[in-house]
């Protein structure tokens, strides 16, 4: 289960929307459906990259746990591993 809250950089925001077409603002609706949260390691941070729908299509959203606070890193369009990944836990 997801932390309750969320922030996110604002520059940070518009800079993935023009990168990678996803609003962190919908692309934190991964938590609302079936999602599948690995943890990775970079710079000395934990890292959680949670594989959801969003439209249809299976989005990494990568975040980290502030004292019971998602704060949004990214989110980008799953790459075949993680599209894979999630396809073979919850189907297509």
């Amino acid at each position: 289960m997801p932390p309750d809250g969320f922030e996110g950089d604002e520059r940070k925001r518009v800079l993935n929307l023009e990168k990678h077409g996803i609003d962190f603002r919908d692309a934190i609706g991964v938590f609302d459906h079936p999602h599948l949260t690995v943890e990775t390691i970079r710079n000395e941070e934990v890292r959680k990259v949670s594989l959801g729908k969003m439209d249809q299509c299976v989005i990494a959203l990568v975040w980290t746990d502030r004292v019971g606070i998602i704060r949004v890193i990214s989110a980008r369009a799953a790459r075949r591993d993680e599209r894979q990944a999630y396809t073979a836990r919850f189907g297509a």
